[in-house]
């Protein structure tokens, strides 16, 4: 029996091969929103310990110029809050477009996929065929000796 050779085999590994890629730069992707997301959670704690820190402070005699100082460093972290949210939806709109690009090499490869395995079994099926064949007539031979004998 003949062995199955897909002739665009070399297409099937690309496409294997763009998928992967895909799944790594999603993966990567998440990673950078993840990073992202903790970083903003950084920053609100921050924002949270200062105001709490300006409230305590407030109810003891302080000089106003330090309860400045404070207040003017929640200004600057806030600041940071809202640059940061940009930086967490930019990452969302990475991840997005990561996962439909990875979508989209998945689907290629199993259009692909599927075709190879049609083709298979095409090629099986026409093997099965060759060896009744080649049973049948080996059974008509056997058969015309038989009645001759």
């Amino acid at each position: 029996m003949m062995r199955f050779r897909y002739p665009l085999q070399k297409i099937v590994d690309l496409k294997g091969s763009e998928k992967s890629m895909a799944e790594w730069e999603y993966a990567a992707s998440l990673g950078k929103l993840r990073q992202e997301e903790e970083q903003l959670k950084q920053l609100q704690d921050e924002r949270r310990e200062l105001e709490t820190s300006l409230q305590a402070t407030a109810m003891q005699p302080t000089p106003l110029t330090d309860l400045l100082v404070v207040q003017r460093y929640i200004e600057i972290v806030d600041v940071r809050i809202r640059k940061q949210h940009e930086g967490v939806q930019t990452a969302e709109q990475v991840v997005r477009k990561r996962q439909g690009h990875l979508t989209d090499k998945m689907v290629d490869e199993k259009v692909w996929l599927n075709t190879r395995d049609r083709a298979f079994e095409r090629f099986r099926s026409e093997q099965l065929a060759k060896e009744q064949n080649e049973l049948d007539e080996i059974a008509i031979v056997r058969a015309a000796a038989a009645s001759r004998g």
